[in-house]
């Protein structure tokens, strides 16, 4: 990076990196303008978030523009406890993929480059949902210029591949060729460092996200997991696996499981003084966020007037009253006063 950048540049820059919502990234991109030093040794860096601020914001206008708007957003707005891009060649069966694990109506066919927009659709594990956003095959035949782009507000990857596939070696080096192009990498690590936005410190606008590959179309295979390891062999990459099948549902179920888990989604109801816990629809945080968290969830607002919580459940005995940086677990139960 530039040399001589401001503490206030860095804390808008890394605000900006873990925004998720395209309206806060916006936001940050014209902080990060805002706080940057002027001067020669930044000029390129300035241009670059200028570059940025203008692709976000004719995105987020588009809807706004009518019938003369030149074709869907690219910029798909996360909802639900994560938002997961399905990334993968030419028909790997990524869209019939989608839409088995989400139950959407994404037009699905037998010839590639089917997916030309993304195509958002929400997935079920008990009561968390995660965004499943199906993006165009990336293939050198068919570039997608705004993928990395649709990729800035993804917390994860799903890489489906399809080992059945002579090629599918070839064209899995030829993704990662284009990603690497486009400064996002893919990593196999899903601890919490590996959900530090950016992918070095020289590039404030690197994109580094967890990945798992889904081998699909697992039902043609004699044994998927010794071709997982083949594949794996050849290809030098050691991403979490699930062999799955979109034609008959072989494993569909443990990939709702897997990334609960992987994601450290922490389930939290909320409760009104006096009354039940709401269980119907619950808060989703990560591992190690905070009752501050919950209620800048309820409201922003209400992140300023919080006074204390009481917490009934793992990181609480019933009703233990608590301040805004108690960390909260699983399944426990909030009553917010502010």
């Amino acid at each position: 990076m530039p040399a001589n950048l401001t503490p206030e540049y860095k804390a808008a820059e890394a605000a900006f990196r873990k925004a998720r919502d395209p309206r806060e990234r916006l936001d940050g991109l014209r902080e990060m303008l805002r706080a940057i030093p002027k001067h020669k040794g930044t000029d390129h860096l300035q241009a670059d978030i200028k570059s940025r601020i203008k692709e976000l914001s004719d995105e987020l206008e588009a809807p706004k523009k009518g019938p003369a708007r030149s074709g869907p957003s690219h910029v798909v707005r996360p909802e639900g406890a994560a938002q997961l891009a399905l990334i993968g060649p030419p028909n790997s069966g990524k869209s019939y993929l989608h839409a088995r694990l989400t139950g959407s109506n994404a037009h699905v066919a037998s010839y590639p480059f089917t997916t030309q927009h993304p195509e958002p659709g929400m997935m079920t594990h008990e009561d968390v949902h995660f965004q499943l956003v199906d993006l165009p095959a990336v293939s050198p035949e068919h570039p997608v210029p705004w993928l990395a782009s649709a990729l800035q507000t993804a917390d994860a990857c799903l890489l489906v591949v399809d080992l059945s596939e002579s090629s599918c070696v070839e064209q899995v080096q030829a993704l990662h060729a284009i990603l690497r192009g486009k400064h996002v990498t893919l990593t196999e690590r899903w601890d919490a460092a590996a959900f530090s936005a950016g992918a070095g410190d020289y590039d404030p606008f690197a994109l580094k996200l967890p990945a798992i590959m889904l081998a699909n179309k697992a039902d043609l295979a004699a044994d998927e997991a010794a071709e997982v390891e083949a594949f794996r062999e050849l290809t030098g990459l050691n991403y979490p696996a699930l062999a799955v099948s979109a034609m008959t549902g072989q494993g569909l179920g443990e990939v709702g499981a897997w990334l609960f888990g992987h994601l450290g989604i922490v389930r939290v109801y909320s409760k009104a003084p006096g009354k039940p816990a709401e269980k119907d629809r619950p808060f989703t945080l990560r591992r190690g966020q905070t009752v501050g968290d919950v209620a800048r969830l309820v409201h922003k607002d209400l992140a300023h007037t919080l006074k204390y919580a009481r917490v009934w459940g793992k990181s609480g005995f019933g009703g233990q009253q608590v301040g805004r940086e108690h960390p909260l677990a699983d399944g426990d139960v909030v009553e917010l006063h502010a």
